[in-house]
């Protein structure tokens, strides 16, 4: 069964979430809260396996109790999904560096929701390709800054370099497999030795830290 926690200040989105979560089968409520700062203190109670989290709430936003959560060792496991009124929310960047899994528009469809927290507890990113891009092209309309180091990088082999660079320019597994003329297996293996010696937690870090090494840089995103 899968544990979810909702944070949203609205009453009547945690109510329909609610309702439609716990029409699943293989997923539970287990808890809601209506600001940050309650979500904090349920996440360390329940130690939900998902955390569905709006990012604009009162007292402690949901971006600052994303980082409060997933910098705690003993919820680890917790992946938070950021639920935005919009498709590219001015903070979903930040939230993503914080360590969110992915991101969900508020009018998603139903299956999809469900679908989405199915997804993120099997320690998947949700993070299209097309979603990816979008990413890029908020990142490139950011004031320039000092890149970090790209010594985080030394530990990557030659082909977990040209990975890293195909997942930071939007390629999906496939897309890279067919790329480096690869299984879709293998590249799939390729991405995931790359988070584990990055040690991010999924796909959505790997592209802010293409990007933030300068690995890649924007105007090179890719296009289908």
């Amino acid at each position: 069964m899968i544990r979810v926690l909702l944070a949203d200040d609205q009453a009547l989105v945690r109510a329909g979430f609610g309702a439609l979560l716990d029409s699943a089968d293989d997923i539970e409520v287990v808890a809601e809260a209506a600001d940050g700062e309650e979500a904090v203190r349920l996440a360390r109670a329940e130690r939900p396996d998902v955390i569905l989290m709006d990012i604009r709430m009162p007292t402690v936003d949901g971006l600052a109790a994303t980082e409060r959560i997933l910098t705690e060792p003993t919820l680890s496991g917790t992946r938070v999904i950021i639920l935005t009124t919009f498709d590219l929310d001015e903070y979903i960047f930040d939230a993503l560096r914080a360590g969110a899994s992915g991101f969900l528009v508020k009018d998603t469809e139903p299956r999809d929701l469900l679908q989405a927290v199915r997804v993120v507890h099997r320690g998947e990113a949700l993070l299209s390709p097309g979603i990816t891009r979008r990413l890029i092209a908020d990142f490139a309309s950011r004031p320039s800054k000092a890149p970090v180091s790209s010594t985080r990088l030394n530990g990557l082999t030659a082909r977990e370099r040209e990975v890293l660079t195909l997942v930071g320019r939007g390629f999906s597994n496939d897309e890279i497999a067919r790329e480096l003329v690869l299984s879709p297996a293998t590249a799939k293996t390729h991405v995931s030795r790359t988070m584990v010696k990055l040690g991010v937690r999924d796909r959505a870090q790997l592209v802010v830290l293409a990007y933030e090494t300068a690995l890649v840089t924007p105007g090179r995103s890719h296009e289908t």
